[in-house]
């Protein structure tokens, strides 16, 4: 369980001032502002500079910051690194990660700059290679944390697009395994009909399910939904305290496992517990 929470993850066109504004107020958990796929390569100088200025000023809370970079590979990545340093940005996130050594080049090229000295790589996963390789990206040096890519892995692995994302729940699933197995936050993809309010819903409850994070979001209309879904539920908090105060009832009385609602309560499920009461509170603490 990360101590952040990132229910919700914006993408925000990091070339637009009126957008990156108004994330200031949005009750989102992080904002991805991105230089990438959201820029047109005539706005990609002007783009760089802005979001430079714009993480110097701040003014975004307590709201978890990513900077989506070009590749390293592409003739704007060097730039967007070189640019940013001045902000010393929280994190750097990397498009099309295919092996743990994307992670590290990106990792030597930061450290050619001073002002990254206390930033996180986080890394897209999008392409087959990277879902294959997840694991050793997911624990490479400066790792902080993961993004599905799931528009880009769905075009590469030639699928089709089906309401209960069938074809993808493999790399989904194997992404989330290597992201707990190296204790990072991974958030799910992003939901494209932005104003099927209910499908998405149904996606980001089924992402909760498969155990992510969050998930990314490309529309300010989506927030809630996201943010209700990844966040413990009234039930899921009613149920966690009465597993812990019955737990810690059965160890006064030396025994190891309690019984609530007719199934057994033993120290994992206290864990458990215990884990989303802190997630609930520190959601709490983030909305104040």
């Amino acid at each position: 369980m990360t101590s952040h929470p990132y229910r919700s993850v914006l993408y925000i066109p990091a070339s637009k001032p009126r957008a990156l504004e108004k994330a200031k107020t949005l009750p989102v958990d992080a904002i991805i502002f991105d230089l990438e796929d959201a820029v047109a390569i005539s706005e990609k100088d002007q783009a760089r500079e802005l979001l430079r200025d714009t993480l110097l000023v701040g003014g975004y809370g307590k709201r978890a910051q990513l900077a989506r970079i070009n590749g390293l590979d592409t003739p704007w990545g060097l730039d967007d690194v070189a640019t940013l340093a001045a902000a010393k940005p929280q994190v750097l996130l990397l498009p099309k990660v295919n092996s743990a050594a994307d992670i590290a080049a990106l990792s030597d090229v930061m450290d050619s700059h001073d002002g990254f000295a206390d930033t996180k790589i986080w890394a897209m996963m999008e392409s087959p290679m990277g879902v294959l390789n997840a694991a050793e990206i997911a624990a490479a040096p400066r790792m902080g944390g993961m993004v599905m890519g799931t528009n880009d892995l769905a075009k590469d692995l030639g699928t089709r697009t089906t309401g209960d994302r069938g074809p993808l729940l493999a790399s989904l699933s194997h992404c989330v395994l290597s992201a707990r197995a190296a204790g990072i936050p991974i958030v799910d993809g992003v939901y494209n009909a932005f104003k099927n309010l209910d499908g998405l819903r149904v996606e980001s409850n089924q992402g909760r399910d498969f155990g992510f994070d969050g998930k990314t979001l490309i529309h300010p209309a989506q927030v809630d939904v996201a943010n209700e879904a990844f966040a413990p539920s009234a039930e899921e908090l009613d149920l966690a305290a009465r597993q812990i105060a019955a737990f810690e009832a059965a160890e006064a009385k030396g025994q190891g496992v309690a019984v609530v609602d007719g199934s057994i309560v033993e120290n994992l499920h206290v864990e458990t517990a215990r884990g989303l009461i802190a997630k609930a509170q520190t959601i709490a603490e983030l909305s104040q």
